[in-house]
């Protein structure tokens, strides 16, 4: 704690410092007056009018640590921060002050205060005085100095339970304004409750775990189907210290509800694995950061154990904008449901555990019937929506339990407003963070006060909350923890809560919804985009022999393309959603059509082949090729106007189709090759190309005609030489079979008469001469002839 310097030169006389002290109460008045009303009085006043000019004073007051955040009895309360003098002039015989006000008997009287929490003016108490005071002799322009002001609660002098509203003031004198006042000042709250309600408050508090979209549609094409991201920004959210780290460790030691986006987990997971990043030059690199994934999962996976956890559908899309913008585009509807459908598994995968899809949760819990009815049509029966949509209309004086009935069976589970958001903007600043801490536990004790009725109460904060605001958050709850009016409890044991019967239960019209909410969201030309591409991917998975792989990538492409996280980030979403659709092309196009330059024909007829290239890793197969003539009268295509023939073709080959073509007419023919899929439906681009018939003069008519007539002469000849050469063949053995039959029959008479052998047996025409003649046994005379 800083004292003031013991120099006395610089100490005035009494006389003097009683003429100051004069002058201060009488140029003062107007301020003491006013620092001096009570604090319940000026809370509950009308709106204030703007904060004036000068209104935060010379001196910034900060107020960096308040402990305990909720003191009890016996405590003792350490205030801590620094004072930055501003102006001009140098502030001497400064000291910082404590100032206790009166109760604050409402929640938006707290509101009202936190609103003024740097104002000079207005309510704040009287000093605590004593020993309880940080003392500084001069306060040089522009240098800040701490200060640590400890001091028991009892000195405090506070009353019965409530929320007391704790001033910081910096009080001193300048050259200019030589009497004592207040230069600078910081309000915030001390809620003070000691001993446990009739009826304390059960809070749930919600834990998000939700990040942007970091996974493309584009895959390796090796087995693993390396994933590629956007960029490596996950990375640096999961590193130690980062946002997401961040929410893990705190969450770990909270009795909360987490609400975690699959896609998240999905992405984290698939980078663990290995992973490429895009490049600027449309090229990618490897990812480096797989250790650090596995660490984070692992670290999320005994976070959660135990607790409940409730899964959002796979990317978190876009209830208000898809209720707004997307229900009049076919198929928009059937994104969520597959977005719900894969969460559960997703998170089982993951995590191990079972997660609750039973909750939608719009932005902002801003609600109308459509939104509710977009959020409820997936399956989900309970919608967190959010007080300052579903506002109180019949005047309670308290707020009512979160769960209530909104038809059709459906719950809102309406989440606090002011509890929700006083963690937003920037909160890296100790002051700031350490107010909205005391804030915030003002703001829940002063709800369990209302009345002694017991409720049960949500705090639903910003989806994507800083690591600052992730800490502020978790002390909060902490702080709460260790509370007399508070207990936690998880978001399904609240939503089954008996309603309130006097909390509204009619959702306000479409028209009552946040304009600048409206502008954020997708418009139906984005939802077109979608439409578009699903489309393409539908008409593509047909011919895939495996299309899960390609039907899983950009199936949750697509549900990222409908991310809540696109909000405001118009030119972003635009660009995704073309990276989807370009890449879906590319891979379409690789299986195609080869160009084929004019074809010609040298006669009446022939064989026309059309090749099919697929480049894919995959094989493809239930498609059609077709060929159209757009002139069936000179050139018919299998004698019609056009054929087609079914084709498969193996990953990384080609293949012919023939097509059998018939002209009837010299000259040039179009004609038209296209691949269908086999419900009809065109794929890819059709490829055109030229069919000339050769011209036939009469001459060469005349020559083929005469050729042909002497093929069928010399065919002719050949049957019938072929036909004589047969009939003297037949003749022959006619022949030869009868001098069988002679031989045969002269044998058996020389067997019946074997006297008659030798020179008595008859010649036969046939026989040759013999080589020599037959001996005689008799003798033979001159001139005598023997019969033989």
């Amino acid at each position: 704690m800083a004292e003031a310097a013991d120099n006395p030169r610089s100490t005035p006389s009494p006389a003097r410092r009683r003429l100051r002290r004069t002058g201060a109460l009488l140029a003062g008045a107007p301020l003491l007056a006013g620092l001096l009303l009570p604090a319940a009085t000026a809370a509950q006043a009308a709106p204030e009018a703007p904060k004036e000019a000068g209104d935060a004073g010379t001196v910034a007051v900060s107020v960096d640590a308040l402990t305990p955040n909720a003191p009890g009895d016996g405590d003792t309360l350490t205030v801590s921060g620094t004072v930055t003098n501003n102006g001009k002039q140098a502030v001497t015989d400064a000291h910082v002050d404590l100032r206790v006000g009166a109760a604050l008997t409402t929640r938006s009287a707290i509101a009202d205060v936190a609103k003024r929490s740097d104002a000079v003016s207005g309510a704040t108490g009287d000093p605590v005085g004593g020993a309880y005071t940080a003392k500084f002799a001069k306060l040089t322009p522009g240098v800040a100095q701490p200060f640590t002001i400890s001091v028991p609660v009892d000195k405090l002098d506070l009353g019965g339970d409530g929320v007391y509203p704790l001033g910081v003031t910096l009080s001193g004198e300048t050259a200019s304004q030589s009497w004592d006042q207040v230069l600078g000042a910081r309000r915030t709250f001390l809620p003070w409750q000691p001993d446990a309600p009739d009826a304390s408050t059960k809070t749930t508090v919600l834990w998000p775990l939700v990040s942007t979209v970091h996974v493309t549609a584009e895959t390796g094409s090796n087995q693993q189907q390396t994933p590629v991201f956007r960029n490596d920004d996950l990375a640096a959210e999961i590193a130690p210290g980062g946002r997401l780290e961040q929410l893990v460790a705190l969450g770990k030691a909270l009795d909360v509800t987490w609400v975690i986006d699959p896609d998240l987990l999905a992405s984290v997971d698939a980078m663990s694995g290995g992973y490429r990043v895009q490049a600027d030059d449309d090229t990618t690199v490897a990812g480096t950061h797989q250790a650090q994934a596995k660490q984070f999962l692992a670290e999320l996976q005994g976070a959660v154990s135990g607790k409940e956890v409730v899964a959002l559908p796979f990317a978190d899309p876009d209830l208000a904008a898809l209720a707004h913008n997307g229900t009049n585009v076919t198929g928009s509807l059937s994104q969520l449901k597959a977005a719900t459908d894969v969460a559960a598994t997703t998170v089982e995968t993951v995590l191990h555990v079972t997660p609750s899809t039973d909750f939608a949760w719009p932005v902002n819990g801003a609600v109308d019937p459509s939104i509710v009815k977009v959020a409820t049509s997936a399956g989900a029966d309970k919608v967190i929506a959010r007080s300052d949509s579903l506002a109180e209309t019949d005047g309670l004086s308290y707020t009512p339990s979160a769960a209530r009935p909104i038809g059709g069976g459906t719950t809102a589970v309406v989440a606090d407003y002011r509890l929700s958001t006083a963690f937003q903007g920037d909160l890296t600043n100790a002051s700031s963070a350490t107010l909205a801490v005391q804030n915030f536990l003002a703001q829940s004790l002063a709800l369990t006060l209302q009345n002694d009725k017991q409720r049960s109460v949500v705090v639903a904060p910003q989806r994507m909350p800083t690591a600052a605001q992730a800490q502020a958050l978790a002390k909060a709850v902490t702080a709460l923890r260790g509370s007399t009016w508070s207990q936690p409890q998880g978001l399904a044991a609240t939503s089954a809560v008996k309603p309130d019967p006097g909390a509204t239960t009619t959702v306000p019209g479409r028209s009552a919804y946040p304009s600048a909410l409206r502008k954020q969201e997708l418009s139906k030309g984005a939802f077109q985009d979608i439409a578009n591409t699903q489309g393409k991917l539908d008409n593509f998975k047909v011919i895939l022999t495996d299309e899960s792989r390609v039907v899983t990538p950009f199936g949750r492409a697509i549900n990222r393309e409908m991310s809540t996280s696109w909000r405001s980030r118009g030119s972003a979403a635009s660009a995704y959603r073309q990276g989807v659709a370009n890449h879906l092309k590319t891979l379409t196009d690789q299986v195609r059509l080869i160009d084929k330059s004019e074809t010609k024909l040298s006669g009446r007829s022939a064989t026309i082949p059309v090749t099919v290239q697929n480049s894919l890793v995959q094989g493809v197969d239930h498609l059609v090729l077709r060929l159209t003539s757009m002139n069936p009268t000179r050139l018919e295509i299998a004698g019609h106007d056009w054929d087609e023939q079914a084709v498969t073709v193996s990953g990384g080959h080609s293949t012919s189709v023939k097509f059998t073509t018939s002209a009837n007419a010299n000259g040039k023919a179009t004609v038209v090759a296209q691949l269908f899929t086999q419900d009809g439906q065109p794929y890819g681009e059709e490829v055109v190309f030229d069919v000339r018939v050769t011209e036939i003069t009469a001459t060469v008519m005349l020559v083929i005609g005469g050729g042909f007539l002497l093929l069928v002469l010399a065919g002719f000849r050949m049957y019938t030489q072929r036909k004589r050469a047969v009939a003297r063949a037949a003749e022959k053995a006619a022949e030869e079979t009868a001098e069988a039959d002679t031989a045969a029959e002269a044998a058996e008479t020389a067997e019946e008469s074997p006297a008659r052998s030798g020179a008595d047996d008859p010649q036969q025409a046939s026989d040759g001469t013999p080589d020599t003649a037959a001996e005689s046994t008799d003798p033979s005379g001159t001139g005598e002839r023997v019969d033989r």
